[in-house]
């Protein structure tokens, strides 16, 4: 009866019958509480409304089941005396409609309490999404910060090498202008011992020139330099300067910062490090000449 009751009772509340069985068999036929406890547990279950099938061992009649519906019906009955049910009678009309009202307001409930436990476990989960972000976040913004620094520190060594080489750069072409002045210079004086010709002969050629002033003229070379860019630059060198003055001149005044060479497009002729030594004149550069910066 009690195992009638509960099942009715779960039907007319609106469950279906294979759930309804579900769960009265699930729970012992321990009344119809652990019955809704039951179907609000397992509502979502993939195999929910499938066909229900009783074990193959209880079979009706048997003294088995008898001494396990007797033991099972002390509760059932000591929760329908709580219900304000007498187990002894069956239930009018009236009574299955109280009992029904009640037990729904039992499962209202019931499912208000789930829903606030499944919505404060949402929080919960939300929270640690959040401060798992949070600590990602930091994460990277430090891997970026340190990125940064590292890229710094390297552009202020790249920076620092680069105008350690060009300040040896000048100085190595000063320290040549002044080998090659004192050269020159010995090598002028001693002509002047050697000529035969009077004292103003050897001074003339510096100041007079008769073929001279060309070569007075030609002191200086002017030196159009074609950039990679298709941008053009125009410096005036002293013909004695070496080669490696126009490429620093070019490496200066350049925003490239590639490693390049110098060629003479007519004649061709591409400049190696050791013409970088030549003076402007012995490479035939005086008076004036165009020089293309190609990519080594």
């Amino acid at each position: 009866m009690a195992e009638c009751t509960t099942l009715e009772s779960l039907m007319e509340m609106g469950f279906d019958r294979n759930r309804a069985e579900k769960a009265v068999a699930h729970t012992g036929n321990q009344g119809i509480e652990r019955a809704m406890d039951w179907l609000m547990e397992h509502e979502n279950d993939p195999d929910i409304d499938e066909p229900y099938a009783p074990p193959a061992e209880s079979v009706l009649g048997s003294s088995e089941q008898q001494s396990s519906s007797e033991s099972v019906s002390e509760p059932t009955e000591s929760a329908e005396e709580e219900m304000g049910q007498d187990p002894k009678r069956p239930m009018t009309e009236e009574e299955k409609k109280e009992q029904i009202k009640r037990l729904e307001e039992l499962m209202r409930v019931k499912q208000e309490e789930r829903r606030e436990r499944e919505r404060q476990e949402e929080v919960e989960r939300e929270k640690q999404r959040r401060k798992q972000g949070q600590e990602l976040q930091q994460i990277r913004q430090k891997l970026q910060d340190d990125e940064m620094k590292k890229l710094a520190d390297q552009r202020r060594r790249e920076k620092m090498e680069d105008r350690l080489a060009k300040q040896r750069v000048k100085e190595r072409i000063a320290r040549d202008r002044e080998e090659r002045a004192r050269k020159f210079g010995g090598g002028s004086s001693g002509t002047t011992l050697s000529s035969p010709t009077s004292d103003t002969s050897p001074q003339t050629p510096p100041e007079n020139q008769g073929p001279p002033p060309a070569k007075k003229d030609y002191d200086e070379c002017r030196i159009q330099v074609r950039l990679l860019d298709g941008s053009a630059l125009t410096a005036v060198f002293k013909a004695q300067e070496p080669l490696a003055a126009v490429r620093v001149y070019v490496q200066m005044n350049s925003s490239d910062g590639q490693d390049f060479t110098l060629l003479s497009p007519y004649p061709r002729r591409v400049y190696t490090d050791l013409d970088m030594e030549k003076p402007l004149r012995e490479l035939g550069l005086v008076p004036s000449a165009v020089l293309v910066v190609t990519k080594k």
